[in-house]
């Protein structure tokens, strides 16, 4: 088309007329400038500045894992197998019960602190910081939200000091679409009858309490999901062997299944019909903790294998020297410090209260991620010895798969993500 006759067109609108409205003007949209401003803060410090008692809990937690984590690591990972001295010792140190108020025994501590301790653990251990986790951004904070008191006064002093719960959603065929669950919670008077089937339940090889999502009424669809605590050894509930995993190896991951579970109407979590609420609510803030496991096991990875790289020789000098590798580090130590600083964020939204989601996903996406890249690059970098069971390196990338899959893939926090952006435009 010559030039002329682009003139005209633009003169008499033809071609303006077939722009999207947001192109219409050179002046920024107000939706783009309500997005994209923060709002007026107060002078804050830096992200990665803590309170006395979360500098104190992140020095008790690196001392504890070093000291009794850390020999143990190999031997648990080649049994498949936590050992109960390691269970004990999280629940000795104040770790099982961060968040839970003071009244039930629990360390009333921020969720920040929950992040950091989490963190500090996968630097040792991915197994552990789940296990630990779960025990505090899911089963505690489920109970604590939503429980009667009873239910409260009952379950959390003692998940506090001796017990494990475990959170029971995943089936066959819901995995990331975790609402499409068959499990079937039929009402008897004042109790239910629970029959179906769970997989990839993680901590159920230890745990005492368990919190099964049922549907009472699947006519409803989601809307008829329930929460239910259920006790280990209630007639009709099994628990199957532990998967053989690639990685996280210490932590159980079972299948469960149920016969005719009888659980009465009292040991219903919250309302009927809400379960769906309580999982997308819970596991919306337990995927910071996911976050901060493979942030953790990340820089654990990296912690190690940068000394290394600075002291083995070829050519006649280190190999930290090669311009190559030092740019291949200086990467990732950038992607390690976005993780953390997304982390932290994210983190720090939840107990200010504000809306917190899509950075949550951006963390558990982002620091997943990252956690694959730091450990591959590693190994790498280690080259033989980094390939071998005699180092850690090894056993790190293959933890680190798993952040991508479970709490929701990568591709569903991407969704997620979406999601928001969408609406705030």
């Amino acid at each position: 088309m010559g030039g002329l006759a682009v003139r005209s067109l633009r003169s008499s609108g033809l071609l303006r007329r077939h722009l999207p409205t947001c192109l219409s003007s050179w002046k920024i949209p107000p939706h783009v400038m309500r997005s994209s401003q923060s709002e007026a803060l107060l002078p804050s410090a830096p992200l990665q500045t803590f309170t006395d008692d979360e500098m104190m809990m992140k020095s008790t937690v690196k001392k504890f894992a070093k000291e009794q984590i850390a020999p143990l690591v190999s031997i648990m990972d080649e049994n498949s197998k936590m050992e109960k001295s390691i269970i004990q010792g999280l629940f000795q140190q104040g770790l099982m019960g961060i968040e839970v108020d003071e009244k039930y025994g629990g360390t009333g501590a921020s969720f920040f602190s929950a992040i950091l301790v989490i963190e500090e653990l996968a630097k040792v251990d991915a197994s552990v910081a789940l296990l630990c986790d779960l025990q505090n951004t899911v089963i505690n904070k489920l109970i604590a939200r939503y429980g009667t008191e009873e239910q409260k006064a009952t379950y959390l002093p003692k998940l506090i000091t001796e017990d494990l719960g475990s959170f029971c959603l995943s089936e066959a065929g819901a995995g990331s679409d975790s609402f499409a669950l068959k499990t079937r919670a039929d009402k008897k008077g004042n109790y239910y009858v629970i029959n179906g089937s769970k997989m990839w339940i993680s901590s159920a090889g230890h745990a005492e309490l368990f919190l099964v999502f049922a549907n009472v009424d699947p006519t409803a669809g989601y809307k008829g999901i329930t929460c239910f605590l259920v006790n280990r050894g209630t007639e009709g509930f099994h628990i199957g062997k532990s998967e053989n995993k690639m990685g996280i190896r210490a932590s159980s991951t079972c299948p469960l299944t149920f016969e005719n579970v009888k659980v009465p109407e009292t040991n219903i979590l919250g309302q009927v019909g809400h379960g769906y609420k309580y999982a997308i609510g819970i596991l919306n803030e337990g995927r910071i903790g996911i976050a901060a496991q493979m942030l953790g096991l990340a820089q654990g990875c990296f912690d190690y294998t940068i000394p290394y790289i600075k002291e083995r020789e070829q050519f006649g000098q280190r190999i930290f020297n090669f311009q190559g590798l030092q740019h291949q580090v200086a990467y990732v130590a950038t992607q390690l410090e976005a993780a953390r600083l997304l982390t932290y964020n994210a983190a720090r939204l939840v107990e200010a209260g504000r809306p917190f989601i899509k950075e949550a996903a951006m963390a558990k996406y982002y620091a997943s991620e990252t956690a694959g890249l730091t450990t591959s690059k590693c190994i790498e970098w280690m080259g033989g010895v980094g390939y071998i069971k005699d180092y850690p390196v090894e056993k790190y990338f293959r933890d680190a798969k798993i952040g991508t899959i479970y709490e929701g893939a990568s591709n569903i926090q991407l969704n997620t993500i979406a999601k928001h952006i969408d609406a705030e435009y």
